[in-house]
């Protein structure tokens, strides 16, 4: 089961895939099955499906022992020329985003430990935030260290944030969050807290990332798959 770590160890993959219909979806996710399920790419080291739930699409978060392992995989003839005309067939936008994590928060019931895998029940939130380059570093503090008011919510899980470092398919400087909620119930009850009902650290740590937020996008999913290396 692969577990999302601030540890420097590995170079941390989202490939997003949009579409605009359920049975695109299904076919993506039947390739990208295929695509995880033979991977023995030098320097791969894990995939983990997820299936989108609030919008048709996909997301693959793929851990690579390094940035040269994986520019190898994207030059190679196969994904040049069989992986991303296939993706493209089915899909309305590709994002290939690299990034580093660089802060985790996680529940005390799951022991300093965030994990992904189809085993588990995660309602499962990522959302890319656009920035300037020069507020990428007070972006990536007001969505990190000043986060621990959610230990408090109801159905709050873990809380990921990954310094984007560069991309395909999106221009400019990114950061990107990864949450796990109990269930889609608690995550709404969540975001639709009236001002007038949140504590004051949330509404300073948010104040703060709406400032600095250029533009941002969110989906929901679900954890259909995964796979870890045998090396």
């Amino acid at each position: 089961m692969p577990k999302i770590a601030a540890d420097g160890k590995y170079l941390t993959v989202l490939n997003l895939f949009s579409t605009d219909a359920a049975e695109k979806q299904d076919s993506l996710l039947g390739a990208m099955r295929e695509i995880v399920d033979a991977a023995a790419y030098p320097g791969w080291i894990s995939s983990t499906v997820h299936s989108g739930t609030d919008r048709f699409g996909t997301a693959n978060f793929i851990q690579w022992r390094s940035t040269e392992d994986l520019e190898k995989r994207y030059a190679g003839e196969e994904f040049k020329h069989r992986t991303l005309p296939l993706f493209s067939e089915m899909t309305t936008a590709i994002r290939l985003l690299q990034n580093e994590v660089v802060h985790t928060l996680q529940a005390p019931e799951l022991g300093g430990v965030t994990e992904i895998s189809p085993t588990r029940d995660d309602h499962t939130v990522i959302e890319v935030l656009k920035v300037a380059e020069e507020n990428q570093d007070a972006l990536i503090d007001a969505l990190g260290p000043s986060q621990e008011w959610l230990l408090k919510v109801p159905g709050f899980r873990s809380h990921t944030v990954l310094r984007g470092l560069r991309a395909r398919g999106l221009d400019g400087t990114f950061v990107v969050t990864y949450a796990q909620w109990a269930d889609k119930a608690s995550y709404d009850a969540f975001r639709t807290t009236p001002q007038s009902e949140q504590p004051a650290d949330r509404l300073a740590s948010e104040a703060r990332a709406d400032a600095l937020v250029v533009e941002r996008d969110s989906n929901t999913y679900r954890v259909v798959h995964t796979r870890t290396s045998a090396a």
